[in-house]
């Protein structure tokens, strides 16, 4: 695709990029038609694809459109819009010649995400997707995703701040759970002999199967805690009245919050539960402690030995449990209603 640099320099910035690994290569492309800045449904202006052989036979998908490709914008002369591009790397068999088009659609799904939510990526984030990656393949174990910087594109300087080349990771449900206990790189880490550049393949089952490495992975756990100082959730609220503070959670997300209070708080490091009106912040502390120091900012300080007693009550269910531990806290779980990869309601509720 030809691409006038004066016109779209953070384009060109991307390109040259890519010529120091795939030169004169010409990739499949997809382009948008109709913009996202002129009212488009797709946030993403473009996504190349290389064919590669080695070090296993993948395909390599790049975005165009989380980054500023035509003029600067923001206001942050550092990085270009959000700081970083989308890659990649899905296993390719050997007669395939065209590159599957849902995984440009997945690259859409995380760029629409990030435009409506204003929550961004970074490296060592992950997610649930709520269903296969692919979302034709009901039979994959790769149900969940997780980003690292990709190993060959790393970062680059551009006229409009530096971009980040971040790729996107397909993982089973019990290696996001598992990446989600502990840190996220140190995780990949540990799989990547057996997953070479992260190339995904949406046909395997998962790694963890192997009784070697899970106990490697559960050993990191013990030794690190977990690096995941945030989660974003649906429900973050509160009511505080005389002697009583009632904190409200959704039931889909109580357990992973419970395993991050015991990933973070015992390692002396706090968690933050953030939603879209609210932010909850929990730190370890000697005396227990609720402080509304700002609107719509709830600091909670929670001695280690109540630990167990506060993570207790945060079960998949609804209804209002008090905190013996915790004179005067109460934990409310309220219902979640189930949503797809597509963020439309599936009829499931949680609790």
């Amino acid at each position: 695709m030809e691409i006038d640099e004066d016109e779209a320099p953070g384009w060109a910035a991307i390109d040259e990029a890519l010529a120091r690994i795939y030169g004169d290569t010409e990739p499949h492309h997809w382009g948008t038609l109709h913009k996202w800045m002129l009212g488009g449904p797709d946030p993403l202006d473009g996504i190349s694809v290389y064919a590669r052989a080695e070090p296993v036979p993948h395909w390599h998908f790049v975005s165009y459109g989380m980054t500023e490709l035509y003029e600067k914008h923001s206001e942050n002369p550092d990085e270009s819009g959000w700081g970083f591009e989308f890659t990649f790397r899905l296993a390719r068999r050997p007669d395939e010649t065209t590159p599957p088009v849902w995984a440009a659609s997945l690259l859409q799904n995380l760029g629409r995400y990030v435009f409506n939510s204003g929550n961004w990526f970074e490296s060592g984030h992950h997610m649930n997707v709520n269903g296969p990656i692919a979302a034709d393949r009901d039979d994959s174990a790769i149900r969940a995703l997780a980003f690292v910087l990709d190993p060959e594109l790393g970062q680059i300087a551009t006229p409009h701040g530096s971009v980040q080349f971040l790729q996107v990771v397909g993982l089973a449900i019990d290696e996001y759970e598992a990446a989600r206990q502990w840190r996220t790189e140190s995780f990949l880490q540990v799989l990547a002999p057996r997953m070479p550049l992260y190339v995904t393949d949406i046909e395997r089952g998962s790694l963890l199967a192997d009784p070697e490495l899970a106990a490697t992975v559960a050993e990191g756990i013990e030794r690190d805690g977990s690096s995941v100082g945030m989660l974003y959730v649906t429900t973050a609220q509160w009511d505080i009245g005389p002697g009583t503070t009632t904190l409200r959670v959704g039931a889909l997300q109580a357990p992973a919050i419970a395993e991050a209070l015991r990933g973070r708080l015992p390692y002396g490091n706090e968690l933050v539960l953030k939603s879209d009106d609210a932010t909850l912040l929990f730190t370890p502390g000697d005396m227990f402690s609720v402080t509304e120091a700002e609107p719509n900012v709830l600091h909670i300080d929670v001695p280690l030995p109540a630990l167990e007693d506060l993570t207790a009550a945060l079960r998949p269910e609804a209804g209002t449990t008090p905190v013996t531990a915790l004179p005067g806290l109460l934990v409310e779980v309220v219902p979640t209603a189930m949503r797809d990869q597509h963020g439309n309601e599936t009829g499931e509720v949680i609790g």
